[in-house]
């Protein structure tokens, strides 16, 4: 099995450190990328901290990849060597439920493949992008398009899939009011989207402190939620409230912002459970729903949305040794708006 360089985390409470990993050989329908970027997310570090359940240490993720393939499998029609290709949150599922047969592998019935910290097909555990290559199925890889700049496009594979999704699938366009709570990693592409597909979108955030940046990224209006005057302006106002925001908030608050048939959908995934009243949800026959990324080919979709639209992360690029920093900066807010790992110094 080949041995490649990696950073990992040996526990829940130690520093990321550097290391070495077994692939699997080249199948006959994989493709194997030399990975160039790798987004940092914030569920990295939700997973590498066991804030979501235990955890295989050594442990390595980043399931926002961009790279080249360097070798392809005998079966292998989809991809030749040099094509630029990205790899996102889920490498495989169980190609057999409903849910797959229906094209929405996201939704395995049986728990897609995760790119990292799953339990993979030969019984190992799923090593993730911080790592100088990745041997993937075919049929999870992403073509990139050439006119979206390398080193900022991977966190469109997690973070630009994870809100176009909501966005696609709730109807955002012309006519409808979006808001976006939080302008983060997650945020800020959710704006840059919702605008780029015609909706009126306004920024939810603690303060305003990026504001300029929000209203550069297409959003008409921009509110502080630190403020509770808000929340009574914006009351029966919005068709769909996307949350990004991966801590609690007061969710009977926001969902008195809907408009009739509105619907609240969190993208944001906090450890803690987060309590409403359903009496907010009875008024104005509202909703409060999750998402989870998008399949292959909606996620194939997004990129190509875009790419004809112009859209990229607003990223900042970082050295491997950083990666720890980066995971501090990230928990104080203090990016903007997405880090990428340069895997040539790994």
């Amino acid at each position: 099995m080949p041995t490649v360089s990696a950073y990992a985390a040996p526990s829940a409470t130690e520093p990321l450190v550097p290391i070495t990993i077994e692939r699997r050989e080249t199948g006959p329908n994989d493709v194997l990328i030399a990975i160039r970027y790798a987004g940092i997310c914030h569920s990295d570090i939700h997973l590498v901290r066991g804030d979501w359940g235990p955890v295989t240490y050594p442990q390595v993720v980043g399931h926002e990849i961009a790279g080249e393939v360097v070798e392809i499998g005998s079966e292998v029609s989809r991809f030749a060597v040099g094509d630029r290709v990205g790899v996102g949150c889920m490498v495989n599922s169980c190609r057999e439920c409903e849910n797959c047969r229906a094209g929405m592998e996201n939704y395995c019935l049986k728990g897609n493949t995760q790119t990292y910290g799953s339990v993979d097909r030969d019984g190992t555990i799923t090593q993730g992008g911080y790592s100088t290559h990745v041997v993937v199925d075919q049929d999870f890889v992403l073509r990139l398009p050439e006119s979206i700049p390398y080193e900022a496009v991977a966190p469109l594979l997690c973070a630009g899939i994870t809100t176009y999704s909501p966005l696609a699938h709730w109807n955002a366009g012309p006519g409808t009011k979006v808001a976006v709570v939080g302008m983060g990693g997650l945020g800020h592409l959710a704006v840059k989207i919702a605008a780029a597909m015609g909706a009126e979108v306004t920024v939810l955030s603690q303060s305003l402190s990026k504001q300029e940046d929000g209203r550069r990224f297409g959003a008409s209006h921009y509110y502080a939620t630190s403020d509770a005057a808000t929340f009574d302006e914006l009351a029966n106002t919005f068709d769909l409230i996307v949350n990004t925001v991966s801590a609690p908030l007061k969710l009977d608050s926001y969902l008195r912002m809907l408009r009739l048939d509105g619907t609240m959908v969190n993208v944001g995934a906090p450890p803690e459970p987060l309590p409403l009243r359903v009496f907010s949800l009875f008024a104005n026959r509202r909703s409060f729903a999750g998402s989870n990324i998008g399949s292959i080919a909606e996620t194939q979709e997004m990129l190509d949305f875009c790419a004809e639209h112009g859209i990229a992360p607003e990223t900042e690029l970082i050295a491997a040794d950083g990666i720890n920093d980066a995971y501090e900066r990230v928990l104080a807010s203090d990016v903007r708006y997405r880090f990428v790992i340069d895997i040539a110094t790994l």
